[in-house]
């Protein structure tokens, strides 16, 4: 089970913009060989999972990586009240595979299930269900924390609070997180039960957001980024729940099917011709009620691995935002207009909301509003114009970028963004270190 690490491994960003093949690597094989033996005076250190973060916040070309992959473990498992504790280098696909049959799920899973278990704690990850739930933080029980001093830190709510709250979306700052427990949530079986609805434009994503947010555990949104300027905002609005116990329409097992993506192409695969045509076919396609196995409705992309080679050798950038609630429709529609003149569409744009219920986690990205996210293919300055465009927009509607899919984001918008960085710092480990963080924070 897991992955096994070896100094050849590739160290890429998801987003294929930054490739390391770093030399300075420590592989933490289990929970118990993380001691105080791994650090020195003087390095830099910082945790890397599965690789599956867009930007830099997981690279430290400065100093030294250390690769949990391998702590993949399971440690305890009270299938009676659905508390798990396991190693930080787990994936979600594990863990489901365990908890499932059991009757359990994730009670907050973002669109992979391949990123780590540390990796959800430290990046404070969000699903379709933030608006009535909160963010994986919310479920987080306790974890053990190894500094760079040798101490070892157990941290909940009531033990080291201070700790836990400045790592719960402290993109892995405070330290090593050697394990963690969570709580699950509890489930009749691995089937959930979907509706979509297709609306015109952004006011009517509101509107309808308005009618079923409250009566659905699960919420998302597709839009339109290539349509015309009257439409802007179009899409398909999805809504899950997890199916009750005598579901008549499950009727046979789900079978995994998954491809690969077979090869780099030289250039992006995704220009405006194709952009068009696939957002026009899946916006009219048949929209019908259905009970589907859980993976295709959380994960859909975990069915093409590599998915992220149709970019190119150039690679992506994501654009994740989230907007106060009071601004949301203004902001969003003056950004939806602006991609739409600089020619730049998206072919992955998700619009959801966020509730009130945080995490408490200093530097979480989830808080109270709409959160909009993008995939750009990589063009160069064109790109990065425009994303100092809408950071504009941003900054001036009071939101923040999600530093788990930044790779460009500056210092201004990181400081507007989390407020909360000098609390954060009293708890930050002084050895721990990252590309972004040096962009944004030294």
């Amino acid at each position: 089970m897991g992955y096994p690490c070896t100094m050849s491994r590739e160290y890429k960003s998801w987003g294929r913009l930054t490739t390391n093949n770093y030399t300075n690597i420590i592989q933490i094989d289990n929970h118990l060989q993380a001691t105080s033996s791994i650090f020195s005076k003087g390095e830099q250190y910082l945790s890397f999972g599965n690789g599956r973060s867009y930007g830099d916040v997981a690279y430290n070309d400065k100093g030294i990586i250390l690769d949990g992959i391998s702590s993949n473990r399971f440690i305890e498992f009270d299938r009676n009240n659905g508390v798990l504790v396991a190693e930080s280098g787990i994936t979600l696909r594990e863990i489901l595979q365990l908890i499932v049959p059991c009757g359990w799920f994730l009670a907050v899973t973002p669109g992979t299930q391949f990123i780590t278990l540390g990796g959800a704690v430290a990046n404070d990850v969000h699903g379709k269900n933030h608006h009535c739930d909160g963010s994986f933080g919310n479920f987080t029980l306790e974890f053990e924390l190894l500094r760079s001093d040798g101490s070892r830190l157990v941290c909940s709510r009531l033990q080291n609070p201070e700790y836990f709250y400045a790592t719960i979306g402290g993109i892995g700052l405070t330290g090593y997180i050697s394990w963690v427990k969570i709580q699950l949530a509890q489930i009749q079986n691995s089937y959930i039960v979907t509706n979509a609805y297709r609306f015109n434009n952004l006011h009517d994503f509101f509107a309808l957001n308005s009618q079923l947010e409250d009566k659905n555990k699960y919420t998302v949104s597709w839009i339109d980024c290539a349509t015309s300027m009257s439409q802007l905002g179009r899409g398909i609005y999805f809504t899950g729940e997890h199916a009750g116990l005598t579901s008549e329409h499950i009727k046979h097992k789900h079978k995994h099917k998954s491809k690969t993506f077979p090869f780099d192409p030289p250039f992006s695969l995704v220009n405006s011709l194709s952009l068009k045509a696939f957002n026009f076919l899946y916006y009219n396609k048949s929209l019908k009620n259905n009970i589907e196995h859980y993976e295709p409705f959380f994960y859909p992309l975990d069915s093409l691995y590599k998915w992220n080679r149709i970019y190119g050798k150039s690679g992506f950038y994501q654009y994740q935002c989230v907007v106060p609630m009071d601004n949301a429709y203004d902001c969003i529609l003056a950004m939806l207009r602006e991609i739409k003149q600089s020619g730049l569409g998206s072919f992955l744009a998700v619009l959801k909301t966020f509730g009130d219920k945080v995490s408490g986690g200093v530097l979480s990205f989830p808080r109270r509003g709409v959160t909009l996210a993008l995939d750009f293919p990589n063009a160069g300055d064109k790109t990065l114009e425009l994303f100092t465009k809408l950071d504009n927009m941003l900054h001036d509607a009071g939101g923040a970028l999600y530093m788990a899919k930044d790779a460009r984001m500056n210092r201004e918008m990181f400081l507007a963004g989390y407020p909360r960085i000098n609390e954060f710092l009293k708890y930050k480990d002084p050895q721990f270190s990252s590309n972004l963080w040096r962009r944004v924070c030294n």
